[in-house]
């Protein structure tokens, strides 16, 4: 990456996860668009083994056709019990048309009767970065707790109310922002991601 860029597109609809994004980035000094900003792009099949291949996928399409540096992210939740699953398919657990709410109800059925021990989880991200001639850089984060029996908590989206990190005891959705900004995985991915971004900011 040699070039440098005034705007950054996030290749996401998700306005709560274009929210927690911006806020992870911080003062770029860039303007921030998202995929909303531009309603001609069709939506992007995740079509990709594994999370790194979807962020690169969405990233490099979105790039090319904005003609803009941009970032996106594949995350998801792997639980040890379900062989890894969610994963790639956290998202739509529950079916393609599934919300947060039908997602966690079908995670805890799935885990009805396995004790806590054996309830262990990791949040998994992987963020690309990809310039319109296609160049892209990859960063990963991850973050590891326990899956509760219930929901706890307000705040965050996805898993947070049942993804429990041990060190607080207490849920991501209970902790809030200011801590899950340190410890998330999607935290931890951009955070590396920033540093590749602020080398390529034009000077206005």
């Amino acid at each position: 990456m040699n070039k440098k860029y005034r705007d950054l597109v996030i290749a996401t609809k998700n306005q709560k996860k274009k929210e927690e994004i911006v806020r992870l980035l911080g003062n770029t000094g860039m303007k921030i668009w998202s995929l909303a900003d531009f309603r001609d792009i069709p939506p992007i099949e995740e079509d990709g083994s594994n999370f790194d291949e979807n962020a690169v996928k969405k990233a490099t399409v979105v790039a090319a056709k904005t003609g803009m540096l941009t970032l996106a992210d594949d995350s998801g939740l792997e639980v040890e019990a379900l062989d890894g699953r969610p994963g790639i398919y956290s998202a739509r657990y529950a079916g393609l048309d599934a919300n947060d709410e039908m997602n966690n109800r079908k995670l805890l059925e799935e885990l009805k009767g396995v004790p806590l021990i054996k309830r262990k989880a990791r949040y998994k991200c992987s963020v690309a970065l990809a310039e319109p001639d296609g160049n892209v850089k990859i960063t990963r984060g991850e973050c590891f707790g326990i899956i509760g029996t219930s929901p706890r908590g307000t705040t965050g989206f996805g898993y947070d109310p049942l993804f429990i990190v041990p060190t607080f005891s207490k849920t991501v959705a209970e902790l809030g922002p200011r801590v899950k900004d340190k410890i998330s995985h999607r935290a931890k991915a951009v955070h590396q991601a920033r540093r590749i971004i602020m080398r390529h900011v034009a000077s206005v």
